[in-house]
């Protein structure tokens, strides 16, 4: 796969330091020198360390990704949200695993169905990168990055908080405060292998939220994460006494609907490959849709 820019600067710089100044990581440039890519400078194949002079075009080259024989594909059965040449944000149904568990008969999480995709669709990389995750109980969108230095945008996104994912739950109670901003640690259980809690032990969690609605004994709320602890949503609403409905695991009210009440409705993201902003939505499923009627 061949990425090219041209060099605005106004003196020399070193084709390693250009690249790098457009998302590309020294692990990539690694991979495209010792594994069958190339670097270019106008038609010319360059070193990383020969200068590149302004105006000039660059151009990386890199190799084609071979698929993981361990990961068994599956029919696909997802609903695609967005798909361009360098991500693949699919909507998710609450009851499919992101990714393959072990002690599961039946491998047919996200990324055997992406892969079996890829495969229809003779992408040339077939590694089934997945940047974002969902609990198997939780709805909405996930995104696949299609090549490594997508991933590697994508990642250093997320570390540093730039991607913007909101989420629709329907929380057990009457909500007070039309917005909180909850910032409570969370570790894992020392009583559980699966379950988190609110703890001094535990890393940073950041969660937002807004009121949209409210009824007699639930409340239709948006959140914004800040930070992406596992089950942080479910975790953060318990910790407030307002659990979200269908969540067995931390409490939650169950006779009005089979699984957690949560829904990944929108993720927005900066691809330098569209130099664009990436804003996706997901619109409610039924179940959750039911619960505001």
């Amino acid at each position: 796969m061949r990425f090219q820019w041209r060099y605005e600067g106004d003196s020399p710089r070193k084709l390693r330091t250009v690249l790098r100044e457009q998302g590309v990581t020294n692990s990539l440039i690694k991979v495209t020198i010792y594994h069958g890519g190339a670097m270019y400078i106008g038609d010319q194949q360059a070193w990383a360390i020969d200068e590149v002079q302004p105006g000039q075009v660059v151009s990386l080259v890199v190799p084609n990704e071979t698929g993981n024989e361990k990961i068994d594909p599956y029919p696909p059965e997802f609903r695609i949200a967005y798909e361009d040449r360098d991500y693949l944000i699919i909507n998710k149904d609450a009851g499919v695993a992101t990714v393959p568990a072990h002690h599961v008969s039946v491998q047919d999480s996200l990324v055997n169905q992406v892969k079996a995709y890829y495969q229809e669709q003779n992408y040339p990389n077939q590694v089934t990168h997945v940047a974002t995750r969902l609990d198997r109980d939780t709805s909405g969108l996930v995104v696949f990055p299609k090549h490594r230095f997508a991933h590697a945008v994508l990642d250093r996104q997320l570390k540093k908080r730039q991607v913007k994912k909101d989420y629709v739950a329907v929380v057990s109670g009457c909500l007070q405060a039309d917005h909180v901003y909850i910032d409570a640690p969370i570790q894992r259980d020392p009583e559980s292998f699966v379950q988190r809690i609110v703890g001094p032990a535990g890393k940073v969690s950041v969660t937002e939220y807004w009121v949209e609605k409210r009824l007699a004994d639930r409340s239709l709320i948006r959140i914004r994460l800040h930070t992406g602890r596992t089950h942080q949503i479910r975790v953060h609403l318990a910790y407030l006494h307002h659990p979200l409905l269908g969540d067995e695991m931390y409490g939650g009210p169950l006779d009005l609907i089979g699984r957690q009440a949560l829904h990944c409705h929108r993720i927005s993201f900066w691809s330098p490959f569209k130099q664009k902003m990436i804003t996706c939505t997901a619109p409610l499923p039924a179940d959750i849709q039911q619960l505001i009627d």
